[in-house]
């Protein structure tokens, strides 16, 4: 049987000043615990010095316990591998200018578990440094947001492997997810909203999976880059609004599956700058300002059976030529027939409006979007395409809708 060592003579509130000198009583008992024991918190506010974890240990929250920075510190620090973190609610750090402050942190640990906590009104909540194989699984993480400089990430990681982050509830921070030089991570069932800048911001982040999560109302949408192998599954990118907003920006990353994802509210849904071999396939582009945009930095790309309703332009592209490739896609402004019902139209379907072109050379031009000069302007393109891209082109348009996806 597993040894349980109990913090049994703690009162239901220990206050310890910030200058205190010594471990408190928490750091006593992690210190007294050998490998495999658990530590157990009590109910109450416990203030002491950050208490530093170096055993394989548990560190358990009873119902209720609290551990408060008083505005000026870190909390807990793990430093070993297959330490458990459960239970607890953090709250309180305070900014830092000249420290990446958090409220967990897991610098060089491997298999750790951070599951089920709470963490209120902290700088970086989770930062993750040098770790391999560890999980961060159901927390709560609520920030309150004043600036970028003076919020931190809710979940942050560099260096790291491996990395299995689910099920988790991020608001409030600069970032709710913040990867770098972080390669083989897991990332399912999030809901990251809220946020100052991105919901979900990588760079130099390969060969990972990011399923089932949601993306919602932050500040910029989500950036990721400098990256290769990402697959984006089933994820939902959505209400982000702003001239320099998204629901997806693709920078400078090639090799990456976007499909079955659902871009919706968008001011722009995705964005795609020096992105190379992108493959999407079943996605759902609804009510976006721009649902696709193609720089001219972007390099092949194939996108199939996706869906595109209600935008204001559903691809636009800033250069005459593109490699990327249309085909069997459902527009809703499609006008083409099927005499020979095969499900898809006979004639081909050019999704750049000749209107998104001027747009893009003049944007004081989307003044006009609703007038009668632009509904005729596209009724002539339609009939005669002259003057918009010919190389963006779907030959053969689905023309059955898929099953409208409820955000």
């Amino acid at each position: 049987m597993i040894p349980v060592c109990l913090i049994a003579l703690l009162a239901p509130s220990i206050a310890l000043p910030a200058s205190a000198v010594g471990p408190g009583p928490i750091a006593l008992a992690v210190a007294a615990a050998t490998p495999g024991d658990t530590v157990v918190v009590p109910a109450g506010v416990h203030r002491e010095p950050t208490i530093v974890i170096d055993r394989s240990i548990t560190l358990r929250g009873a119902p209720g316990a609290i551990l408060d920075g008083e505005g000026v510190r870190g909390l807990v620090e793990v430093r070993a591998p297959e330490v458990t973190i459960t239970g607890l609610t953090f709250r309180n750090t305070g900014s830092s200018y000249i420290e990446d402050r958090a409220a967990l942190l897991l610098d060089g640990a491997r298999d750790c578990v951070v599951t089920d906590n709470h963490f209120d009104a902290t700088f970086f909540a989770i930062y993750l440094a040098r770790t391999v194989g560890c999980v961060v699984r159901g927390n709560i993480v609520r920030g309150v947001p004043t600036s970028e400089a003076a919020t931190g990430n809710a979940v942050h990681s560099w260096g790291s492997h491996d990395l299995t982050v689910t099920n988790n509830t991020l608001s409030g921070h600069r970032d709710g997810l913040y990867f770098e030089f972080t390669s083989h991570a897991t990332v399912t069932g999030n809901r990251s909203t809220g946020n100052l800048r991105y919901g979900l911001h990588f760079m130099y982040a390969d060969s990972s999976t990011y399923a089932g999560n949601q993306f919602v109302a932050n500040g910029s949408g989500v950036a990721v880059m400098y990256s290769h192998q990402v697959a984006m599954t089933d994820n939902r990118f959505g209400e982000n609004h702003g001239p320099s907003s998204y629901g997806l920006l693709l920078k400078e990353i090639s090799d990456v599956r976007l499909q079955g994802n659902t871009f919706d509210h968008n001011s722009t849904g995705l964005l795609a700058d020096g992105a190379n071999r992108v493959e999407a396939i079943g996605n759902a582009f609804t009510a976006n300002g721009w649902a696709i945009r193609l720089l001219a930095s972007t390099g092949g790309g194939h996108f199939a059976a996706n869906a595109f309703r209600g935008n204001s332009f559903d691809v636009v592209v800033n250069s005459n030529r593109t490699t990327a490739e249309f085909i069997g896609n459902w527009w809703d402004a499609y006008r083409g027939w099927d005499l020979d019902r095969d499900g898809t139209g006979d004639v081909p379907y050019h999704p750049v409006r000749l209107f998104a072109v001027l747009v893009e050379r003049a944007p004081a031009a989307m003044l006009l979007q609703r007038s009668l000069f632009v509904r005729v302007l596209d009724a002539a393109e339609r009939t005669v395409p002259l003057l918009t891209p010919t190389s963006v082109v779907d030959r053969r348009p689905a023309m059955v809708a898929p099953p409208a996806v409820t955000p």
